[in-house]
């Protein structure tokens, strides 16, 4: 076998192995498929109510009756994780999908824009993202007051920056591939060359950020709600369940615990997810 030969059967082996699902990701895959149902179809897993407060059951352990346990107002637990996905994975996916749109669009004009322009944004993204995302939530909200909204749009504010500045390097180099700098030869105008090649193009490692960031926006916004700068009880969001079940870790452990465990593994499971596209892409380009 010729060396070239062997390279291009090595490349083969990477690329199939870089593609091959493996036992974690299956694992990933599925409980995220779990957890949209759950946020989806609730009823399909309990059919308690999330908000009905029973003192006489209040701090049970987790049982039959009541996997999760119950917490200090004898609402179930489990019921309360069911229920509080829908609201933390809307928050998680709508501040990432915020962001990934705003971060486009803000990137991909710094990239096409003439070096002073440019410059002027570039700048700008870097001065945004000198602060911590999780300080500059806490600014956004200070600014425009607490709620499930405000936290969304703060979440998606914060990271912002991160998008707009992959957006930014993706464009530079898309716009000076072979097939944009045949479009503008063959006379496409720029609206529809940009349209066309460039925001496709840069769309796709955006997309595999996003699919890790949305782990990393549910993360933030169960901090958030920790502080008291979510929703209001009794709305069954991970980081709010969280906080109410602080005071009770000696007693009745299982009311911070288990929403924390469920947050835990959303935020791994995106990541193990997106890290396969992310090998995926790479695998393709090679």
């Amino acid at each position: 076998m010729s060396i070239l030969a062997a390279a291009r059967s090595r490349t083969a082996r990477t690329r199939r192995v870089t593609r091959m699902p493996t036992p974690a990701l299956w694992v990933a895959a599925g409980f995220l498929l779990l957890l949209l149902l759950s946020a989806l179809f609730p009823r399909l897993f309990t059919g308690a109510d999330a908000v009905r407060t029973d003192i006489g059951a209040a701090l049970l352990a987790p049982g039959p009756g009541h996997p999760f346990g119950t917490d200090q107002a004898g609402r179930d637990v489990f019921a309360r994780v069911i229920y509080g996905s829908r609201y933390s994975l809307a928050i998680g996916f709508g501040a990432t999908l915020i962001a990934l749109l705003a971060g486009l669009v803000i990137g991909s004009l710094a990239g096409l824009m003439r070096r002073v322009g440019d410059g002027v944004l570039s700048r700008a993204i870097e001065i945004v993202m000198a602060f911590p995302e999780f300080l500059l939530a806490l600014i956004v909200i200070a600014i425009i007051g607490p709620g499930e909204a405000s936290l969304l749009i703060a979440v998606a504010i914060a990271v912002i920056p991160s998008y707009a500045r992959v957006a930014r390097v993706q464009t530079l180099v898309v716009k000076r591939a072979g097939y944009v700098e045949a479009a503008r030869t063959l006379g496409v105008s720029p609206a529809v060359t940009v349209l066309r090649h460039v925001v496709p193009n840069t769309l796709g490692p955006l997309l595999v950020m996003a699919t890790m960031g949305i782990g990393t926006a549910i993360t933030a916004a169960a901090g958030l709600s920790f502080l008291g700068l979510g929703p209001k009880p009794p709305i069954p969001e991970w980081g709010l369940i969280l906080s109410e079940g602080r005071n009770f870790l000696a007693t009745a452990w299982w009311i911070a615990v288990f929403p924390g465990i469920v947050i835990t593994a959303t935020v791994v499971s995106t990541s193990v997810l997106g890290r396969h596209l992310q090998a995926s892409a790479a695998g393709r380009q090679r």
